[in-house]
């Protein structure tokens, strides 16, 4: 890698121009870049997913149903999130990349502690739209400066790297949400949640260098060969393999996050013995026990699996492009019966080591999907593609998920009659059989990925 150049040049002087495929700036620069871009997609991760391990103190304390909850913690949040991607996205092509992602984390943290004053349902919505308009405002920028730091080959593993923000920050806001509720209660934990943001939007907007100031080509992209919105959807609408991969990783979200809010209230009702003595021996209480018990378990286990999933697809794809999507596709197949199983065995303990497992084979899909995502476009299209994605994969899977699992829980518990416990644990089987969904769509991508990568 070439070293690092100062983006603030005379006019007199032309900058080191990295030769194509290359990084614009020092390994060492690029590093703490990545770094920083893990810890605030943790950040949001966090600030996203703290709500599920306070679904059942927020249900008893507002008087909430399943359904509410479901809405409250997708479809509220995931609308304004997806919409507003776009738009930004567009933004995020010609403007600064890294004073944008600062902002917007100052939004979400600034609305993830807000939820702390909420008295009723109808606020804690208002504040989780206002966490969504904030959060709108990072991944698709990420994304677009991770394709610009790092050369092609590496594209997918960096990719992957940053995806590990996903179980990392639902590793924490499991732990910490747990733990804090516990020992404060819910409202707490939302206040503790959003103050690490505001530190990094500081050191976003201060130290991340936007690459577009060195990179020539890139530069003359952007001035005089930037794709309107209409002109990149024409340009993906070619492109099978960036559909299939689309409607793949949002039938995967679509059961992952339609899992989350349940995963805790199935275990209380479940198995809320078994809990209750586990949590005894660590001196805890339930919730704090299970947000710290999943969080472990599965947030471990899921950012070993971002990352391998990564490392997998680009160790193989230098020799066959196809290996980026044969590991996701197995991967979804693999995990319906392991998690058939998570959810009906009756050891508490048992099951939770399962959901390790299931954790570990749900993110491998992190890596290939968005490290193709953008080797599928010119890099001038490349925030616009990656909101794009973003935009199926959670308005599918973050918008419908917990809203349909929360809706089908309730119909099973009052319409058929089956109660809480088997209402919720049916309603967890049921939505996990869509991997056959996912399953089909990266084999399908599998099949047009190498004539469709084109960067």
């Amino acid at each position: 890698m070439t070293e690092a150049v100062s983006p603030e040049v005379t006019p007199a002087a032309k900058p080191t121009v990295p030769a194509e495929g290359t990084a614009p700036f020092s390994k060492g620069y690029t590093r703490y870049a990545m770094w920083l871009l893990l810890g605030i997609y943790v950040i949001n991760f966090l600030d996203r997913q703290v709500i599920n391990i306070l679904a059942e103190p927020i249900k008893r304390d507002l008087g909430l149903t399943d359904t509410q909850l479901g809405l409250m913690s997708g479809l509220a949040f995931a609308v304004f999130y997806t919409f507003l991607g776009i738009p930004i996205a567009r933004m995020a092509e010609r403007k600064n990349r890294a004073l944008i992602i600062g902002t917007a984390v100052g939004v979400w943290s600034g609305f993830t502690a807000l939820c702390a004053t909420a008295g009723n349902f109808w606020q804690l919505i208002i504040y989780r739209i206002g966490v969504g308009v904030g959060e709108a405002g990072c991944t698709p920028p990420a994304h677009s400066l991770i394709a610009d730091y790092v050369p092609k080959e590496k594209r997918a593993s960096a990719l992957a790297f940053y995806s590990m923000g996903t179980p990392i920050g639902s590793l924490l806001g499991l732990v910490m949400g747990g733990l804090i509720a516990d020992a404060y209660g819910w409202r707490a934990a939302f206040l503790v949640a959003g103050a690490p943001g505001l530190i990094f939007a500081v050191l976003a907007i201060f130290t991340l260098k936007e690459p577009r100031k060195i990179m020539a080509q890139h530069a003359q992209q952007v001035a005089s060969a930037s794709a309107t919105f209409g002109q990149t959807m024409a340009y993906l609408a070619k492109r099978r393999t960036f559909w299939f991969i689309a409607f793949a990783a949002a039938v995967k979200a679509f059961i992952g996050y339609g899992h989350a809010p349940f995963t805790a209230s199935f275990f209380l009702r479940n198995h809320a013995e078994e809990i209750g003595r586990l949590a005894d021996g660590f001196g805890l209480g339930p919730v704090g026990f299970l947000g710290l018990a999943l969080g472990v378990i599965s947030g471990t286990a899921g950012a070993i699996g971002a990352w391998v999933g990564g490392v997998i697809a680009d160790r193989f794809g230098r020799n066959d492009l196809r290996a980026y999507m044969v590991t996701p596709a197995l991967a979804s197949l693999i995990t319906i019966p392991i998690y058939i199983l998570a959810v009906t065995i009756d050891s508490a303990t048992t099951a939770l080591f399962i959901l390790g497992i299931n954790a570990f084979l749900g993110t491998l899909w992190y890596g290939p999907v968005y490290g193709t995502g953008q080797s599928v476009v010119p890099p001038h299209m490349r925030a616009t593609a990656s909101a794009i994605l973003l935009f199926v994969i959670n308005l599918v899977g973050l918008g419908l998920g917990p809203l349909a699992v929360g809706m089908l829980s309730d119909y099973l518990n009052t319409g058929l009659g089956m109660g809480p416990a088997e209402g919720v644990r049916w309603a967890l089987i049921i939505s996990t059989l869509f991997g056959l969904a996912a399953f089909a769509c990266f084999w399908l991508a599998r099949r047009t990925i190498r004539e469709d990568t084109v960067s």
